[in-house]
């Protein structure tokens, strides 16, 4: 997973600069012990990981959504993972992306895409929820 994760830094480090606001990163998945290992968590591995990766601290439960705020490489970033079910996590990024003034282009949302084979990540801007429920809770 590692190796992987780094295009998330290589995505980062390619768009453009506006010291204002920072990125937004989104793990999805679903709270509790129940789903923590399932497959339809990897947005939440993933955010852990970047977390203790980047040391980022995920703390707080304001907007329903554990929050964290630091860097990866030199841009400033959001790491968040709503403590909603995935289906309804629309409602938390948005509050979120309004309250910190993060535009659209800079959210990037991780999740599970059972067209992809296990292990595979994809970066795409833009892009619609490709019938990802929780994708079209954020998008709409």
């Amino acid at each position: 997973m590692v190796g992987r994760l780094g295009r998330i830094k290589d995505w980062i480090r390619h768009r453009g600069s506006t010291a204002a606001s920072p990125y937004l990163i989104v793990g999805l998945g679903n709270p509790g012990e129940r789903y923590a290992r399932n497959r339809h968590n990897i947005g939440f591995q993933c955010t852990d990981y970047l977390s203790g990766a980047h040391e980022i601290a995920l703390r707080g439960k304001r907007f329903r959504v554990l929050l964290g705020e630091g860097r990866i490489g030199s841009r400033r970033v959001l790491l968040a993972k709503p403590l909603t079910f995935v289906n309804d996590s629309g409602q938390a990024v948005a509050r979120i992306a309004r309250a910190r003034r993060v535009p659209s282009e800079r959210i990037l949302v991780i999740h599970d895409d059972l067209d992809l084979p296990l292990g595979r990540i994809r970066l795409r801007p833009g892009g619609g929820s490709g019938g990802h429920k929780g994708v079209a809770s954020i998008v709409a």
